[in-house]
């Protein structure tokens, strides 16, 4: 009949048994292994993709800010300019600018409360009336420039984040 005896036949195909077994679980974790090592590698790619898309971006939106930023400096430095044809001495001569109105204005400017008025704000402050145009001139001149500072910015996040303008 046969040359094995039973028990030998049983543990040859247990050990067979565990040997497929094992086998398919080595082939299993390895085939884990290459969908984890292509996801990563998917993911570093894509990574890189909107890193690049980034960089592009920031590129381009800020080379569009400071076009507009120098754009905003000329118009303002000609209209600061510009202050004593629009304010000439006549008019300095004829308007008195009162401590009042610099505390005022230098409270505004500042965004506080100014102090309470007081008698010494009546007085003449010494300060020219196109002093102070060239003055609120250039204050108009950097809340512009802040305002194309803000819509670089917005534009910035909105391209950042997928969005329109």
């Amino acid at each position: 009949m046969s040359v094995i005896p039973w028990p030998y036949r049983l543990l040859a195909l247990a050990a067979l048994g565990v040997a497929l077994i094992g086998s398919g679980w080595i082939k299993g974790a390895s085939q884990v292994q290459a969908q984890w090592d292509a996801a990563v590698q998917q993911q570093t790619l894509q990574a890189a993709v909107a890193r690049e898309r980034q960089a592009q971006t920031t590129v381009k939106v800020v080379t569009e800010y400071v076009d507009r930023v120098r754009v905003v400096r000329e118009k303002g430095d000609t209209i600061i300019k510009e202050v004593p044809v629009y304010v000439p001495v006549q008019a300095d001569a004829a308007c008195t600018i009162n401590r009042g109105f610099v505390r005022l204005h230098d409270a505004a400017a500042a965004g506080e409360l100014p102090e309470p008025a007081r008698d010494a704000d009546a007085a003449a402050a010494g300060i020219a009336l196109s002093a102070v145009a060239g003055t609120v001139a250039a204050n108009y001149q950097t809340c512009h420039e802040n305002a194309e500072q803000l819509r670089a910015l917005q534009e910035w996040v909105g391209e950042m984040t997928g969005g329109t303008k």
